[in-house]
């Protein structure tokens, strides 16, 4: 149920970077809220889900082209 909500979660913060990185052109962002919204769904458990998510998040703070 948690992996579920969580999947739920990251996959509202994925439309958000996908719709931000399409108007701006930002690829890093577009990317990264593609496989925001597709990655946690192939993801076992919530322990994988919270650090591949995490990581996802920050992604496009930490590689600014």
């Amino acid at each position: 149920m948690l992996t579920l909500f969580l999947g739920v979660v990251f996959g509202a913060f994925g439309l958000g970077y996908f719709i931000y990185g399409k108007r701006q052109q930002a690829p890093i962002a577009l990317a990264s809220g593609v496989l925001l919204m597709v990655v946690p769904g192939f993801l076992p458990n919530a322990w994988a889900s919270v650090l591949v998510g995490g990581a996802l998040l920050a992604v496009p703070w930490i590689i600014r082209i």
